[in-house]
Parts: C-alpha cells; structure tokens; sequence
C-alpha cells in the first residue's frame, strides 16, 4: 500500500534537505527516510521531521530522522516557518526552533532576499575540544575531537582533498560510528591555505556516509576549532562544494563560548512523495 507524504525541499548551500509536514510515528522516521533520499525517489542528502513544539517559545520541533542535530536543517526550517508567515520581500523575523540534538533553543533570523532567504542560526557550543594522534590504518593521524552532547566532529587538516584522504575518513566514520554511540559522526576535511571545507557526515542509525555539498553543523564546529585555536573570537567564510557558509565563533576557556552560522536557503520544491513502508498511525499535517 502507498502512503502520501507532504514534504518541502530546501536547499541551504545545496545540502539538500527535505522536511516532512505529516505526521508519523517515530519508528517510522528512518524508513521514510531512507526512502525519500534515495536516488530514485525525492532524492536529497537528509530528511527532517516537522513536530509540535516541545516548549511554548519555540514555533516548530525539528527531529532529525537519526535523532541528529543538523544546522542547515534549522535553517531550511527557519525559512520554512518564515514562507508560511507571508515574510515580504526585504523584511525580517526572528524564529524559535526546538531541535533533536540539543536541549538549546535555536535562534534563527530569517530575511528575504529575492528567491531566497539569508538565516542567521545560533548553534550548538561543543563541551570539549582536543587534538589527539591516533594510529589509523598504519600511519600517525593528528586530529581534533569537537565533541557536543549526542554527536562529535573530527577536524583534519589537509593539504588536498584527495580519494586516499576520503577512502581513510570514510573508514574513520564508520568505524567510529560502530564504537562511539552517537547519533552522529563527522569527519571535516579542513585546508586552512584556502580556508575550505570537504564534509563527511555518518549517521549510525540510518546508514547514512554522504560527502555533503554544505555543512552547517561542521562549519559552526571548524569556526570553533579557529577560535579554540585563538582563545578569542574568529569570523571565517568557509568554502564548500555548495557555496559559503560565514561561521562567527568565540571560544575562552575561562569564559565566554558562542558560535552562529550564516547562510542562504532556498526552497526548490514542495508537493506530495509516495511511499511503500508500512505506515500504521494516521496521518496528519504540521501546521506551523
């Protein structure tokens, strides 16, 4: 039996992300999921559920199909909740946003531009950051560990991003994915001469190993990194195969630690997808 599936496409710096306006059950999230990215479906790089807020001051829940957080998920929401208020030409909002991943709120400030919408989300702030060197595969690997409450990043510095490079952090993800238990895995291949970016996001529960096109999360925890680095505040544009993401972070040891990311969305589709996964609850819109 095919169910119908009420979903938005967005495309925040080509990490095209789908959200899904039905209602179902949570068992179900990764089924959906798995359905709706693959090539010969909607096709896009990570799905997204649209819930009722948990707390008052927030206008939607984001819950990620893995359990994940996700910044360009927040801000394709953001922009969301921002076309369906009628937000005109040149004007801004401000918007709240409950999200799997963090138990933070999500500050989000959404203008519309043109055809698409500039965010300006504030994001998660890691509880540690550390190099280490580990031995991977024969050789002596220096790394640093971004670690957030329910997932961790691991930035490498490069030189070039070459298939030996992505082969071995294809291996580190997964292997880290069996070991680690987050509901996320990133390997962020960083080359500080051009200041770019080549992400690798693993998610355990859905099986999910994607060299994304645009990383949110992953460019809040680069921008971290530079300002651990500095024990100050760094703003950086880093370039991604979908564009640039603008990161302003501040890291202090002894005091303040704050990042927020800036970016552009544009929704691409909306429509009706169908699917074979058995749905048992009853299906009903989010309305926001």
């Amino acid at each position: 039996m095919k169910h119908e599936i009420d979903f938005i496409k967005c495309s925040p710096t080509q990490n095209m992300t789908i959200l899904v306006k039905t209602n179902h059950a949570a068992e179900h999230y990764s089924d959906i999921a798995s359905s709706l990215m693959s090539y010969d479906h909607v096709y896009a790089e990570q799905v997204g559920f649209i819930e009722q807020p948990r707390r008052q001051e927030a206008a939607a829940r984001l819950e990620m199909a893995g359990g994940e957080f996700c910044g360009n998920a927040c801000m394709a929401l953001a922009a969301h909740v921002a076309y369906e208020k009628g937000l005109e030409q040149q004007s801004s909002m401000n918007v709240k946003l409950d999200v799997s991943g963090t138990e933070s709120l999500i500050h989000c400030h959404v203008k519309k531009r043109e055809n698409q919408y500039d965010c300006r989300v504030t994001m998660p702030v890691p509880e540690q950051i550390e190099r280490k060197v580990i031995t991977f595969e024969g050789l002596e690997l220096e790394l640093v560990v971004v670690r957030y409450a329910e997932f961790i990043h691991i930035v490498i510095e490069v030189q070039d991003f070459d298939d030996t490079m992505r082969r071995r952090a294809q291996h580190l993800a997964r292997l880290l994915g069996l070991t680690m238990g987050d509901k996320m895995i990133g390997i962020l291949l960083y080359r500080p001469a051009t200041e770019e970016m080549a992400p690798l996001i693993y998610v355990p529960q859905l099986d999910s190993l994607i060299w994304e096109r645009g990383c949110g999360s992953g460019t809040a925890s680069v921008g971290a990194y530079l300002a651990w680095l500095a024990q100050g505040e760094v703003t950086q544009l880093i370039r991604q195969p979908g564009g640039t993401i603008k990161v302003t972070a501040q890291w202090h040891e002894t005091g303040r630690k704050a990042i927020t990311i800036e970016g552009n969305v544009r929704i691409v589709a909306h429509g009706t997808a169908f699917i074979d996964v058995p749905l048992e609850r009853s299906q009903r819109q989010t309305s926001i």
